[in-house]
């Protein structure tokens, strides 16, 4: 699990490549995610040859559409940056996730500011350029920006996704398609397919419930699409007792009443904020390793993502 590519804004790697010849080192992804993930950097403003240092750019509104104009002057980049677009674009198509640069005109994901031809800021909803034309190149793909990532819950189901991505793509997508890969992969996440959002989940299972319908290529292209729709909701404390309560369903036989009352302790303290979801999860994991139950040890919900991250430690 070391090889993960997934694609990153250069300045966050500690690479001088922003307009004031500084960068945006994030030691998060530098120190703990390079352990897991092979980063790929793409700074696009350096690509489209503006160099280092650069006059600051910005997003401006035009009756034809939004361009990418230097702040203090006139000179227009949107066709360089549109050029390099095109030209990158199609080299990310194996990509697993991608964390961008906040607040960039480039590369920021959401709330860039927008000014009107004067220079004046009208609106704060804008998208980078590079940013935007990423996720609609790859609606799929998981995508945060690097900041966003100081928020527990959001760091959590970033690394979430991007791991059941890449399950997708290497044993579903990357493979040649299969009832049986399509089957294999809702069973190891129908787990976390319910902690995520219990509607979609129940929507799912029907789906795939009759593989001769229609051609398989259109079933997993509209599985694929609901279920990282579902992977993409936060799961709420609620959620996740749901799930819980499913799995241990499963162990309740092969447990002894001292330890199940333990963890339904734990699991209540969870619920009400008292512990986090570490706690529940690990006594789980021990029940399932005492006494495995064949359809639990393929669970994902169990294990999403290397322990060593310590995600579960604060959600």
């Amino acid at each position: 699990m070391s090889d993960i590519p997934v694609g990153i804004s250069t300045c966050l790697l500690g690479e001088e490549v922003r307009h004031d010849g500084g960068h945006k080192h994030s030691r998060f992804c530098t120190q703990v995610l390079a352990r897991h993930f092979d980063f790929r950097p793409v700074c696009p403003e350096m690509a489209a040859g503006l160099g280092v240092p650069r006059p600051a750019i910005h997003l401006r509104e035009y009756p034809d559409g939004i361009r990418l104009i230097e702040s203090k002057g006139s000179t227009d980049h949107t066709r360089a940056m549109q050029a390099v677009i095109e030209k990158i674009m199609p080299t990310l198509m194996d990509l697993r996730g991608y964390i961008l640069m906040a607040k960039s005109p480039s590369c920021g994901m959401e709330r860039i500011k927008i000014h009107n031809p004067d220079g004046q800021v009208i609106r704060r909803d804008g998208q980078g350029l590079f940013a935007e034309a990423l996720m609609r190149t790859y609606p799929l793909m998981p995508v945060e920006e690097e900041g966003r990532l100081n928020d527990d819950q959001l760091r959590e189901n970033f690394i979430e996704r991007v791991f059941a991505y890449d399950d997708w793509m290497q044993n579903v997508a990357g493979a040649q398609l299969t009832p049986q890969a399509l089957i294999e992969f809702h069973t190891r996440h129908k787990f976390q397919l319910l902690a995520h959002s219990e509607k979609i989940y129940r929507r799912l299972g029907p789906m795939l419930g009759d593989l001769k319908s229609e051609p398989l290529e259109s079933i997993a292209d509209k599985y694929i699409h609901l279920f990282m729709d579902a992977m993409s909701q936060k799961v709420s404390r609620g959620s996740h007792m749901n799930a819980m309560q499913h799995l241990m369903g499963y162990l309740r036989d092969s447990m002894g009443d001292e330890d199940r009352k333990v963890l339904l302790e734990q699991m209540e303290a969870y619920r009400r904020g008292e512990v986090p979801l570490v706690v529940p999860m690990t006594l789980l994991r021990m029940a399932q390793r005492r006494e495995p139950v064949d359809y639990l040890h393929v669970q994902k919900y169990l294990t999403p993502y290397p322990d060593e991250l310590g995600l579960r430690n604060n959600v």
